[in-house]
């Protein structure tokens, strides 16, 4: 029973450090994008008392949500909150790198058009295009395997393919640690 109890508890931090992990992920891309598009703003609008709140309610929802993954982790509909979660977070830094890049990428061109001579913009633009596919590229790397591995115990749980996957699991932790480390 205490073996048991612990091995909950060790599951829901598990649980927690992944979403909260995640949720912070999407935090950083909003908080770039204000950056970037609200510069003269920003201090007004991302306040000490701001940051702080936001990061005590992704705390805060990651040791709720987590509390309910671990207890009803049987169920598929807990399994696609939780890949539903992914993709949503997926799309949206999708959106904001993007959005972000594609300003950066028109102020090089505006920049360059009025320098005489016009100076090439490619290599910079380039060299974003390659960091916003280095970023987004190490996410989905790291964080693909887990909702892949998700998708499959929803999807076909007894498919002798997907029990071969599941041996992996330990594996997809550490690929979302490791997301911590090496991401730009």
């Amino acid at each position: 029973s205490i073996v048991h109890h612990m091995d909950s508890v060790i599951d829901m931090l598990i649980c927690s450090s992944v979403v909260s992990s995640l949720s912070f992920l999407g935090v950083i891309a909003v908080d770039r994008y204000i950056t970037i598009f609200y510069a003269l703003r920003y201090h007004s609008i991302m306040t000490l008392q701001r940051a702080v709140v936001t990061m005590a309610s992704v705390w805060l929802a990651s040791t709720v949500s987590s509390t309910v993954l671990i207890t009803y982790f049987r169920s598929n509909t807990i399994l696609l909150c939780l890949i539903s979660f992914f993709l949503f977070m997926l799309v949206l830094m999708l959106v904001l790198y993007i959005h972000m890049f594609a300003l950066a990428r028109h102020h090089l061109h505006s920049i360059s058009s009025h320098q005489k001579p016009p100076a090439a913009h490619r290599g910079g633009s380039l060299k974003g295009a390659v960091t916003l596919t280095i970023l987004l590229g190490v996410f989905f790397i790291c964080w693909g395997p887990f909702f892949f591995h998700l998708i499959l115990i929803v999807t076909c749980p007894t498919n002798p393919f997907c029990t071969c996957f599941f041996s992996y699991f330990n594996l997809f932790l550490i690929l979302i640690i490791c997301n911590s480390m090496i991401d730009p």
